[in-house]
């Protein structure tokens, strides 16, 4: 899953990343029985048969129209159906309804995955020069949206599972390591001064990455690795969730509201406490980096600790210097493991930032309807940075910008420290 295709590949390397990244997606749903393709668990969550039809219907709405004159759909309805938010594009079946969504079936959508596949690898074989370099960014645009639901999937998946009693396993052969040892948290300094962030590469990157431009950072210094389980018991121990002074205001309201008093898939009986993860039911491991954390929790625990959660410039440059490593999907854990010496900085979890998501100065959105991508999004979120054990290989950088609504934690979200020097 790690190819680069950049817009100056050939037609024989976006096709086979094409069928790499369509194919991976169907590889996820291979675990999955017929009834588990329908569910949706919560409003945020999507049915895996909705995903699966909704990434071809990206290439079918804004590729092949406009590269393939005559080109005819495979349905009409279908955009209707499976269009996610874009307004400019055309009106959309509401998201809270997705799993009442029994047809087409998902037979059916498979039929229409490999219908729009046959029409985009005829696409890009006969494409003429002068359209190329304009095809290649679309294609690729729409590979790295694919990969964006390979991510939301697994998170989907693992949320609709867990409201079920029985508690089923998404696989059964996933290992869960029995690390017995964390290393202990190291601080990385760095000193105040102008800093560039954004993406100024020649790869592919998304438009809310740019422009490049110049920040002011203060001393500051970041912790080497996530917070673990155990650190995090130690919070819940000292009373976090029942101090209103640890908690910004909608967080201490959303808590009472809820009866917040764990993160999401914590439970407890008598030998202590358990985790669900895509591979079950596990006693949890306080080594691995408690994870599915609002911003809130992440925010609370910083204060508690005496200190806070970095900024999204502070983060960005850190990962700018270090190499994109760490456990991302094709680990296949798909589960948060504990750091190792030298640092946990890329995968494992997307670590909040305190930074809300913004426009960067200069920002302008692409044109036309995916211009509503990332741009009209940006309100009320909050910044992560990172990768995650769910996050496809080669689907981050320093410069990704992530972003979630501060109560949400049905995501592979986790807590990195920083402090002020």
């Amino acid at each position: 899953m790690d190819t680069l295709v950049t817009l100056d590949s050939t037609r024989q390397q976006l096709t086979a990343r094409y069928k790499q990244v369509r194919q991976f997606t169907e590889k996820l749903c291979e675990p999955l029985q017929t009834e588990d393709y329908q569910i949706q668990s919560i409003i945020q969550t999507s049915p895996p048969k909705w995903h699966l039809a909704h990434v071809s219907w990206l290439f079918e709405a804004f590729v092949l129209p406009k590269f393939k004159p005559g080109y005819q759909v495979y349905d009409p309805q279908f955009d209707f159906l499976f269009n996610s938010y874009y307004y400019t594009h055309g009106q959309m079946y509401p998201r809270s309804q997705r799993g009442m969504l029994a047809r087409p079936t998902v037979n059916e959508v498979y039929r229409y995955r490999e219908y729009v596949d046959e029409q985009m690898y005829q696409l890009i074989e006969n494409i003429d020069e002068a359209q190329w370099q304009d095809l290649a960014f679309y294609v690729i645009l729409g590979l790295n949206h694919e990969e964006q639901h390979q991510e939301l999937m697994l998170m989907d998946i693992k949320h609709n599972f867990s409201i079920n009693p029985l508690k089923p396993a998404y696989r059964n052969d996933l290992v869960d390591e029995k690390v017995t040892t964390s290393p202990q948290l190291q601080w990385i300094g760095r000193a105040g001064g102008i800093y560039q962030i954004g993406s100024h590469q020649n790869d592919f990157f998304y438009d809310n990455e740019t422009p490049a431009h110049d920040v002011l950072l203060e001393d500051h210094r970041l912790a080497d690795r996530l917070i673990t389980n155990e650190e995090y018991l130690h919070f819940m121990e000292d009373g976090g969730y029942r101090n209103p002074a640890l908690w910004l205001s909608d967080g201490w309201a959303l808590i009472q509201r809820e009866g917040w008093t764990h993160p999401l898939y914590w439970s407890a009986n008598d030998d202590g406490w358990n985790e669900y993860t895509l591979g079950g039911m596990r006693t949890l491991n306080p080594h691995q980096p408690v994870c599915h954390l609002s911003f809130y929790e992440a925010d609370a625990y910083a204060r508690w600790a005496g200190k806070r959660l970095p900024l999204e410039s502070e983060l960005e440059c850190m990962l700018a210097e270090l190499p994109v490593s760490g456990n991302f999907c094709d680990s296949d854990l798909l589960h948060p493991a504990p750091a190792k010496h030298g640092g946990q900085w890329y995968g494992d979890l997307w670590a909040w930032t305190q930074s809300p998501y913004t426009a960067y100065p200069g920002f302008k959105p692409l044109a036309g309807s995916i211009g509503e991508y990332n741009g009209k999004f940006m309100s009320n979120q909050m910044v992560l940075k990172g990768g995650s054990c769910a996050t496809p290989p080669g689907h981050t950088r320093a410069s990704y910008r992530n972003f979630f609504y501060p109560e949400e934690r049905w995501a592979f979200t986790g807590l990195r420290l920083a402090d002020d020097m």
